[in-house]
This record gives structure tokens, C-alpha cells and sequence, in this order.
């Protein structure tokens, strides 16, 4: 069986040069041990970019019966660029419609994942993000039958646990001067690096098992 992941850049693999930021998806192997995963997700892609430059296709030429396609995109798919842009309860779902349908064609089992939360915090409360997004792809799943892993609302809820503060290492919050890529420093609370990524990803891989689509992770 191969995981095959459809994504944005919160999931996507990073050069080693790019330290510190990962994605959980580069992560996800080490969680799932005798399972192939193969990692699609590219920065900056919405449901609508990623399907018009042919990226699923690509993956459908490949994608085996018995295969997993893991399916999470939004942070770019709330993009004002026409380009990448969806509106949350029509486009945004027909396009998520899109990849489902065509994993079950080929005999392979969608998984419909909620996007990882911005860590925005305000006041010392932390924000909700992602506007509708998240309730359009819980609505879809239950439409179409289709498993769902909510990593916005299990994000979310880890992130309040941490606090402010502490929540500050999952994501990339970087010092001056420390790594080569990022020699101004950086505050992103959108990519995460090793810590996140990694928590991310064990939600994922716990959510997967616990679904009885892999083995226990």
C-alpha cells in the first residue's frame, strides 16, 4: 500500500538546506512503518492550482487499488488571487469532489484532512482561522462517506493546551542569525518546523490507524 499526500506547503518536504522548516508530510514515513508514503504536496497550491497544472493526474497514473490519497488543502484555496482562489462551499467542495472521486475510480481510499490551524493569537486567546473551510471539507466527508482526520480541530485544541508561549516552538519562529536560509530570523505562524510538523503528523497516522486504514501507528 502507498500513502500518496495532496497538499500545500504545511505538508509539503523541505530540502535539509531549508531547516527548519518540515512539513508533516515529510514526517509521516516514520510513523507509519511498512507503508510507502509518497509526499505531492507543494507550497502555495489550492485545490484549483494544484488540479490545473495536472498534479492529481500525475498521482492517478500511479495510484494503486488498495492505495490511501490523503487530501488536505485550504491556506491557499482562501487566496484572493483568481488563479488558486475557491468560494468554501462550492468550488472549494467540487474541487475536493474531484480528488475523492477519482481515488475510488481506481480502487484507492480517499482521506479528507482539515487543514493544520495558523497559530494567531490575540490577547493571550488563540483564533479561530480558516473562516469556513474546515466545516465545508467536515460537510463533504459526511456527504460523500469519505473518512476524515480533523487536524484543524485537533490543531486547534493542542495549541490552546500549549499556551502562547510554548506553541511558539511548533511553528516557525526563528532567531537571527541561527540557520542560513533565515539569516534576518523569521516569525511564520502558518509552516512549522520539526516539533509541529511532527506532532501533525502523529495525529495524522494515530487518525489513520484508529479508522483501521493502516496498521497502528
Amino acid at each position: 500500500m502507498t500513502i500518496w499526500i495532496c497538499g500545500d506547503s504545511t505538508a509539503a518536504t523541505y530540502a535539509l538546506e531549508r531547516a527548519p522548516i518540515e512539513g508533516w508530510g515529510q514526517l509521516l514515513g516514520e510513523l507509519v512503518p511498512g507503508v510507502s508514503v509518497e509526499n505531492r504536496a507543494v507550497g502555495g497550491r489550492s485545490t484549483k492550482s494544484f488540479l490545473s497544472e495536472g498534479r492529481l493526474q500525475e498521482i492517478e497514473g500511479r495510484m494503486q487499488p488498495g492505495d490511501l490519497l490523503l487530501i488536505q488543502f485550504t491556506h491557499n484555496d482562501t487566496s484572493d488571487l483568481v488563479w488558486r482562489h475557491t468560494d468554501t462551499y462550492t468550488s472549494f467542495m467540487a474541487n475536493l469532489s474531484i480528488f475523492v472521486d477519482t481515488a475510488r475510480l481506481l480502487g484507492a481510499t480517499p482521506v479528507l484532512l482539515t487543514p493544520i490551524p495558523r497559530r494567531y493569537w490575540r490577547g493571550g486567546e488563540l483564533l479561530e482561522t480558516h473562516d469556513e473551510y474546515p466545516d465545508a471539507i467536515r460537510l463533504l466527508a459526511m456527504q460523500k462517506n469519505v473518512p476524515l482526520i480533523d487536524v484543524y480541530a485537533m490543531g486547534t485544541a493542542h495549541l490552546r493546551a500549549l499556551g502562547e508561549a510554548e506553541s511558539a516552538k511548533l511553528y516557525m519562529h526563528v532567531e537571527k542569525g541561527v540557520f542560513q536560509d533565515y539569516p534576518d530570523g523569521q516569525t511564520d505562524d502558518t509552516h512549522t518546523r520539526h516539533p509541529g510538523a511532527l506532532a501533525y503528523a502523529r495525529m495524522i497516522a494515530d487518525g489513520l490507524a484508529k479508522q483501521n486504514l493502516i496498521q497502528g501507528a
